[in-house]
């Protein structure tokens, strides 16, 4: 008998998404702490949209025709730049209807490895339940792409990436072969009564907080405070 629910799985890192890219119409690229926290921030701001570039050398061209461009390496706003990626720096009202180029140390770079996908979206805690609903009302192959920390794993973009799949799986029309999908849910399950707790010594929190971050970390892993979904049309994300 052929199995015809759809999958949804999970990448731990952009560096693996050569090894699932061809099996999924649908990117969900997810970059917790923090680009895709401020990109959801952003847009329920009422930003026009946001061009995602991979480079600081990009992002600086964009600044000198007179764009607003953010950049942020390693956690801080690369000099020269106004600001990088804590979701508060697109809380004003000077952003309401610009257009606004970014780079940053992970989430930017997931978004360029999958910018050829037929759809690619944004996913954070922000949106988890609306992103959630909306997938499933896709019912097409989904792979949540973790951004992770330099290419390496992290565990705050898995737990969020387990949140969808558990979703997604629950309502019967999705299942997942990979151990890595597994294993994101099954830290989902632990975690999810207590992001915060459970985040306490991840490598990421702990970097933010001795950069004085802790407000934006008890943002991000808040979960569903907006219905926003950013997806990537033309080199450009937009709200869906």
């Amino acid at each position: 008998m052929i199995d015809k629910r759809k999958r949804v799985e999970v990448c731990f890192t952009p560096g693996e998404y050569a090894y699932y890219k061809d099996e999924f119409e649908i990117v969900v690229v997810i970059d917790v702490l923090r680009a895709t926290s401020a990109i959801c921030a952003a847009f329920d701001n009422g930003i026009k949209s946001i061009i995602p570039v991979p480079t600081v050398e990009e992002a600086w061209a964009y600044k000198q025709k007179g764009y607003l461009a953010g950049a942020e390496r390693k956690g801080q706003i690369v000099d020269g730049f106004d600001f990088g990626n804590s979701p508060f720096s697109y809380m004003k009202e000077d952003f309401i209807g610009k257009d606004v180029v970014l780079t940053t140390t992970n989430g930017t770079k997931s978004l360029e490895v999958a910018k050829d996908a037929d759809t690619v979206v944004v996913g954070s805690f922000l949106n988890l339940t609306a992103l959630s609903k909306w997938l499933h009302e896709q019912d097409k192959n989904v792979l949540c792409l973790c951004s992770g920390w330099q290419d390496k794993f992290n565990l705050e973009d898995t737990i969020c990436a387990g949140a969808i799949s558990d979703y997604l799986i629950s309502k019967g029309n999705y299942t997942h072969i990979e151990d890595s999908s597994i294993a994101a849910k099954y830290l989902f399950l632990s975690a999810k009564d207590n992001y915060l707790g459970f985040l306490k010594s991840s490598s990421h929190r702990r970097r933010l907080k001795s950069l004085n971050l802790n407000k934006d970390i008890i943002y991000c892993l808040t979960p569903d405070q907006m219905d926003v979904i950013p997806i990537l049309k033309d080199g450009k994300l937009v709200k869906l």
